[in-house]
């Protein structure tokens, strides 16, 4: 970790000459795509500067110690608890501005809720877990757009897409990447019988343009006209997209609009994530001898979650966390069984990454 901060602050400060080179500041797009980049660093870079000062201070502090006069020991010996302190409150917010990896100050997320093994009854149910959390942005005040939806005749959700943009909504919502179990007696039930179905959920950080650059020539554009229940006008009309990616073979559906135009825009937004996501667990794979978050691995087919409606009962398999307010949960108040997890991830962190003097 210390190696990727000292490698941000390098960045953070070669985008800071940048910015005041009078080259660069002569052309515009340049200009913005640095002080995007710059502005993405900030928080993490300036924060890892000052706890660098305060090891400086320290470090300058236990010299005088060793060394010094005996006015210059005294000195010194009193300052240290505080600059101790103070480090590791500086160390803290660190750990909890990287618990999210690079895309911890991500303000802007594509989130894809599929149905699962269950039948209709799945499809509901991912229709219900949508309705959470579009009721979680309501409570955050995030911006929530639906990107793509597949709606089933009984108004039940095959697969839906929405972007969320609003502060910290990655740091948030990283966490429920997964296999999320219902066990309910279903509406489709006839007989009151409790059946046990599953939706999946994919959380992916949403990069801005600079990091992701995808020329006309790098995909294939299909136009066709979209499906769904119903004879609505999308039925009709060649306003669906499909774009193909050449390298990664990603491909992207969208028909949710009755416009060409926007379905491409909202399909070119998702397309970019999943490249995004792609390159980075590469990456990922590449360091996978570095410490792996056992709450943040983001596999769709793993079981993180169970919402049980007879006992009222939630319960997140990662860390072996229950709480009897599922009622609560299912309209938006996610904050206990999120902050369990930031904690839980925040605890390895600090297991694994102590500060050495």
């Amino acid at each position: 970790m210390r190696d990727e901060l000292e490698q941000k602050l390098n960045r953070y400060d070669e985008l800071e000459r940048q910015m005041a080179d009078p080259v660069i500041l002569s052309d515009g797009s340049r200009v913005a795509k640095i002080a995007r980049e710059r502005g993405s660093l900030a928080r993490v870079a300036n924060k890892y500067r000052q706890f660098k000062d305060l090891n400086l201070q320290i470090s300058e502090a236990l010299e005088f110690v060793k060394n010094g006069d005996t006015d210059m020991k005294e000195l010194a010996e009193s300052e240290l608890p505080d600059l101790r302190a103070r480090r590791e409150t500086c160390w803290d917010e660190l750990l909890d501005m990287t618990a999210a990896g690079d895309d911890a100050d991500r303000s802007r997320c594509i989130m894809e809720i599929r149905a699962g093994t269950g039948g209709e009854e799945a499809a509901l149910w991912a229709r219900d877990l949508y309705e959470m959390y579009k009721k979680v942005a309501d409570r955050k005040g995030w911006k929530l757009e639906i990107l793509d939806l597949s709606p089933t005749e009984l108004s039940g959700f095959k697969e839906v897409v929405v972007g969320i943009d609003g502060p910290m909504c990655f740091r948030t919502l990283q966490y429920e990447s997964g296999g999320h179990r219902v066990q309910r007696v279903p509406a489709t039930e006839t007989k009151g019988r409790l059946q046990t179905s599953m939706a999946t959920v994919a959380v992916l950080a949403e990069p801005e343009e600079v990091e992701v650059d995808i020329k006309p020539e790098d995909f294939r554009k299909d136009i066709y006209c979209a499906s769904g229940p119903g004879g609505q006008h999308v039925n009709k009309t060649a306003s669906a997209i499909r774009l193909t990616h050449y390298e990664t073979n990603i491909v992207v559906i969208c028909q949710d609009e009755r416009s060409q135009h926007k379905n491409f825009a909202k399909a070119m937004r998702v397309l970019k994530t999943r490249v995004y996501e792609h390159h980075k667990a590469i990456e990922n794979k590449k360091r996978s001898d570095q410490r792996k978050s056992l709450v943040g691995s983001g596999d769709r087919s793993e079981r993180i979650r169970t919402y049980n409606y007879p006992d009222n009962r939630v319960t997140d398999h990662r860390i072996g966390f229950s709480v009897n307010k599922l009622d609560q949960v299912l309209m938006g108040f996610l904050d206990p069984v999120s902050d369990a997890l930031l904690e839980f991830d925040r605890q390895q962190q600090r297991e694994t990454m102590a500060i050495v003097e």
